[in-house]
């Protein structure tokens, strides 16, 4: 599974669509849901399958321990880079033209992707997936609000939170499938390739059955302020990836405090912006608000902590205890589908009577789970089973569905409506920048924990003593969690969108955060 698990709608403004819904009883409508649902559910399924066949393409390309990290990472900083900019390209010059633009640049990266030579152009293919899934993923639920009338969108954006959890769950078996599978030879490229006849059908029918739209009062375009968060992003991440192997440079600890300054020129770039023609990227006034401010620092933490773990987890069964990809795939099943019916729970039944509690047993389960799987790590060590490792994910599934689901809803509930499309854009843009993060901090948690010369009979045990290390940083992460969901408020508002009765110029939802 990945980071993933989020797919946000930064784009989204209480600025009404310039098209008008068609009627109901125009069909098109339902080809264009399809289309822009395949779309959504085809990059869920990249992010979430990648981690999978990680051991597969380190054995095919060679790839270094920061290859390895960036062939993830990579993705999640670009996507997170690009996220604010490509719904606002959509608002200015039209949602199906920036998601034809971004599914046809999504199908040319994985084709990339899937006949990379090596490593580095592997890396160099999923920088360029995740700038065109920028482009893509943000105009899918602006289609959606501007093609279906209000009294629709709620039961539209029930079978659109059924597709995020179908992705999920189907991206890790999909992915051990395709590996295990060795189709043609090809081993690990089926994974990516899989996505041309899907993008090529999306871009043929995407042209004939989406509606354009476009955004009014769309805000300005801030590629300043995108340039200063990716450059922010790469001095603090690029150092952590490759210290271990260039055993930890000076210009690495310079590049990482360097970064500091570059993220307050960052604020104090986007405090100009938003006196000059109030567009900035970030819009610094939501951080007043304690609880958005709380749940963005939450958010933030929560990427870092599962971007660490989906990582090692994979590499622990397939390098650690020498699994088949499929044996590791399936593994992770009840994880997934714990995941999957927590949310569900949690939003429908748990949240409106127990509020933030809600979330912070959330956390306080996954704790519980990372510290059974601890004590199952060192018991069992190298003769674990999938069996045994079942309770602590299931355990972990349940605590992270009653936090997904959740979370966005409480920490918008007390921004201001005028700015709940600029809030709901930055809780998924952190969320990924967190999980790029957590990745590149793996070259911390895990490979640092691990020898640089080890004999062939070594490498189990090492990798089983490195997850075990990585895991307690995962439970100290949680905890930091469960103490700053005290700032979010008791009683989350539900979101008004969500419902049948959406209004027009009410603002899109974000989806539940599943990727990581």
């Amino acid at each position: 599974m990945s980071s993933s698990a989020a797919l946000p709608n930064p784009a989204a403004n209480s600025a009404p669509a310039s098209a008008s819904a068609p009627a109901p009883a125009d069909r098109r409508r339902w080809f264009a849901l399809a289309i822009v649902m395949t779309a959504a559910f085809m990059d869920l399924v990249d992010v979430t399958i990648v981690n999978i066949a990680i051991p597969s393409i380190t054995r095919d390309t060679g790839a270094s321990v920061s290859a390895i990290q960036w062939i993830t990472a990579g993705y999640a900083l670009a996507f997170a880079a690009g996220l604010i900019t490509g719904g606002r390209l959509g608002d200015i010059y039209g949602r199906k033209r920036l998601f034809l633009i971004g599914i046809a640049g999504f199908t040319v990266a994985s084709a990339l992707c899937g006949l990379a030579p090596n490593s580095d152009i592997l890396v160099a293919a999923r920088i360029l997936q995740g700038a065109t899934a920028a482009l893509m993923v943000p105009q899918v639920l602006s289609i959606v609000h501007a093609t279906f009338p209000a009294h629709e969108r709620g039961k539209v954006f029930g079978l659109f939170g059924a597709v995020v959890g179908l992705g999920a769950v189907s991206g890790p078996l999909l992915g051990a499938l395709l590996t295990e599978w060795n189709l043609f030879g090809l081993e690990w490229r089926p994974i990516f390739l899989i996505n041309l006849p899907v993008g090529i059908a999306g871009l043929i029918l995407g042209a004939k059955f989406i509606t354009e739209s476009k955004a009014p009062r769309a805000m300005r375009l801030d590629l300043v302020g995108v340039g200063l968060v990716t450059l922010a992003m790469l001095m603090l991440i690029y150092p952590l990836t490759r210290g271990h192997e260039l055993d930890w440079p000076l210009w690495g600890h310079v590049s990482m405090v360097g970064s500091l300054f570059v993220f307050a020129l960052l604020v104090r770039h986007q405090r100009q912006k938003a006196i000059i023609d109030g567009s900035p990227l970030i819009e610094l006034s939501l951080f007043r608000v304690k609880s958005f401010a709380a749940g963005i620092a939450v958010q933030l933490t929560f990427g870092v902590g599962l971007g660490i773990f989906f990582l090692v987890w994979t590499l622990y069964m397939q390098m650690g205890l020498g699994w088949s990809v499929l044996r590791a795939g399936t593994t992770g099943i009840p994880f997934s589908v714990a995941v999957s019916v927590a949310a569900g729970i949690s939003v429908q039944k748990l949240v409106p009577r127990f509020g933030r509690k809600v979330l912070q047993a959330g956390a306080l389960l996954m704790v519980a789970g990372l510290l059974t799987y601890l004590w199952e790590a060192e018991h069992y060590g190298m003769a674990i089973t999938s069996w045994q490792m079942a309770v602590p994910l299931v355990v972990m599934g349940v605590g992270m569905g009653l936090i997904v689901a959740p979370l966005t809803d409480a920490i918008l509930s007390e921004v201001p409506k005028e700015h709940a499309g600029s809030a709901s854009g930055l809780i998924n843009t952190v969320q990924q920048m967190g999980t790029a993060l957590g990745l590149g901090l793996v070259s911390v948690v895990f490979f640092g924990a691990i020898g640089d010369r080890l004999a062939p009979q070594e490498i189990g045990p090492a990798f089983v003593d490195a997850f075990q290390q990585s895991l307690w940083w995962v439970a100290g992460v949680l905890s930091v969690i469960f103490l700053l969901m005290f700032a979010l408020p008791a009683r989350p508002k539900a979101h008004v969108e969500g419902g049948a009765a959406a209004s027009d110029d009410a603002p899109l939802p974000t989806e539940p955060v599943l990727k990581v």
